[in-house]
């Protein structure tokens, strides 16, 4: 039987796309059909299935970074969250509920599997989480965050004194909305002094 041929081809903890399966059968809807019947694959979005890892809890879902590469067809993003503010020391302390993906590809809200992604398309964000990077992100996404704002602003301008400030200008300059930039050039030139 064919499905027995596809199903050599699968890995536990795997992402496929539906035309990453068509490459090995030719009833490939059908197939997929079978595969989610049986629970051999399971389902994260339209077109997107991955292959379930049984461990002693019971089947486990592939990393969160193999989802997102799979969904995006892509190795250029970025994963952060706003509770990743609260490991700066600028008063922040909410715990949200969110992920988000900076990214070159797709924009919106997308549930995959289980979990869900505030996917944004951004012309520049580092490779990684950087204190920089996080501060200038804080910044911009102030108005959106359940904090006192003048008192989280007030902190900001406090850490910002104690980062490295080439690379906090580099931030600012890159990765700053117009907003932020605004914000932070008195405090930047005043750096300078």
């Amino acid at each position: 039987m064919k499905l027995d041929e596809l199903k050599k081809h699968l890995e536990k903890g795997k992402v496929y796309r539906r035309s990453d399966l068509a490459k090995w059968s030719k009833s490939v809807d059908r197939h997929l059909d079978l595969l989610l019947e049986e629970g051999s694959l399971q389902k994260l979005s339209q077109g997107l299935y991955y292959v379930p890892e049984q461990t002693v809890f019971g089947q486990t879902p592939p990393n969160e970074e193999i989802v997102i590469r799979s969904f995006l067809n892509d190795d250029r993003f970025l994963v952060t969250s706003p509770n990743a503010y609260n490991g700066l020391g600028v008063g922040t302390t909410q715990l949200y509920n969110q992920r988000t993906v900076y990214n070159h590809k797709r924009h919106g809200q997308f549930k995959l599997g289980n979990r869900h992604f505030d996917f944004r398309i951004k012309p520049h964000f580092p490779k990684k989480l950087t204190q920089e990077f996080l501060l200038v992100d804080l910044v911009n996404n102030l108005d959106s965050l359940a904090e006192d704002r003048e008192a989280v602003l007030k902190n900001v301008f406090s850490k910002a004194t104690h980062m490295e400030e080439e690379k906090l200008r580099y931030s600012v300059a890159e990765y700053g909305s117009t907003k932020t930039k605004k914000l932070l050039a008195p405090f930047l030139n005043q750096m300078e002094l």
